[in-house]
């Protein structure tokens, strides 16, 4: 270990020793009680049993986002997480699944693996040096510096220019990313785009675009479809409501009858007549979604208006809709980072923000990536 590596592991040492009260504490929420015993005592939390391409994401979002690279990865796979989110997703990819443990741990727990493949801002020291030290090649993927991000990075350059030493090959969102990482001492970096746009939505089946503005309310969950009645006004256009789960449907659709009783607003399932003629319509059936987003000028995305972690933005912002969701996207942050344009709402703010939706731009998509060099460079290289 050079004297720099010294320095660093005696400080998280340190941080370690000064959090120890903390994590003890903290390990006994159910929330954590498997995540903080796993990554700061190494509970139940072995080395990787198999040597293979080794995958290091944070939470739910780049798990998934790795998920069609994974399936084109022609070797052993092993995943490391950060949060129990990302764990749950990682599990459905391969059976071996850890949490990174805290650096200290490293040395000892890193075992030789053929490659290492961090996602995107994971960018921890001691993973990268221990990885590299015992014989894997190091991989950074879909890495990117953001504008508000840029400052920071910059301010810590001398530590960052430490990492990147230890990275053999950077694959990089845009050029501005590569001139960034590579003013932060970054080398071999190719630009390939953002992967978590590489597989993008699918029409099946192809409906008649609308002559009246159309708006989707997407999966959406409990609650959420009476604060979209409440706020919807027939002024606005029509609209669609898909529920996300089809236990539901029953449910949902004597709600908008209920709604529609005392007012002069048509209203049909999408089972009984596939077509948009009412003023409101109840899509039933599953697998339609992408297929109504084609053809939808405004998306109300559920999952957010309650506190569910919302849903995917890249689907109606690949159809260019206006998109429109609430605040509790927590599960969903690196893919909103994939759109351009969209609002994020209180509640009570459906109705005002409907009213004013001519001002809204369309979302779209950022630059869309390709996974091919990244797999020839793991299924020839490593």
């Amino acid at each position: 270990m050079s004297l720099f590596s010294v320095f660093y592991y005696l400080l998280a040492l340190l941080v370690y020793i000064l959090a120890l009260p903390y994590l003890i504490i903290k390990s006994r929420s159910s929330k954590y009680k498997i995540a903080i015993p796993s990554k700061f005592f190494l509970f139940n939390n072995p080395s990787f049993k198999t040597k293979g391409i080794w995958f290091h994401t944070c939470s739910m979002g780049e798990t998934k986002a790795i998920k069609p690279l994974v399936d084109l990865i022609e070797d052993d796979i092993n995943i490391s997480v950060i949060t129990n989110t990302g764990f749950d997703e990682a599990k459905s990819l391969t059976s071996d699944v850890r949490y990174l443990p805290f650096e200290i741990f490293l040395p000892f727990w890193v075992k030789k693996q053929k490659a290492l493949v961090v996602m995107e801002a994971e960018l921890w020291y001691m993973l990268f040096m221990c990885a590299r030290a015992k014989g894997a090649k190091t991989y950074l993927i879909n890495a990117r510096i953001s504008d508000k991000s840029y400052k920071s990075y910059k301010r810590f350059s001398f530590f960052y220019k430490r990492v990147f030493e230890n990275v053999d090959k950077i694959f990089a969102q845009t050029n501005i990313d590569k001139e960034r990482l590579e003013e932060l001492g970054a080398k071999n970096i190719e630009v390939i785009g953002n992967i978590k746009l590489a597989q993008l939505p699918k029409v099946t089946k192809n409906f008649e675009k609308q002559k009246d503005i159309l708006i989707t309310a997407g999966s959406t969950h409990q609650n959420e479809e009476k604060l979209i009645l409440d706020s919807y006004d027939r002024k606005y256009g029509k609209l669609v409501v898909v529920p996300r789960h089809p236990e539901r449907f029953e449910k949902v659709n004597t709600l908008i009858e209920t709604y529609v009783e005392d007012k002069n607003l048509s209203y049909h399932r999408f089972s009984k007549k596939e077509d948009f003629s009412s003023d409101i319509i109840l899509v039933d059936k599953l697998g339609e979604l992408n297929n109504i987003y084609a053809i939808s000028d405004i998306v109300i995305l559920g999952g957010a208006f309650e506190s569910i972690g919302g849903h995917n933005p890249v689907e109606p912002a690949f159809f260019e809709c206006k998109l429109i969701s609430g605040k509790n996207i927590f599960n969903q942050y690196s893919l909103f980072e994939c759109v351009n344009n969209y609002k994020l709402i209180e509640n009570d703010e459906l109705k005002q923000t409907l009213e004013d939706i001519k001002s809204l731009k369309k979302s779209t998509l950022v630059q869309k990536g390709d996974l091919e060099p990244i797999v020839k460079e793991l299924n020839g290289r490593v």
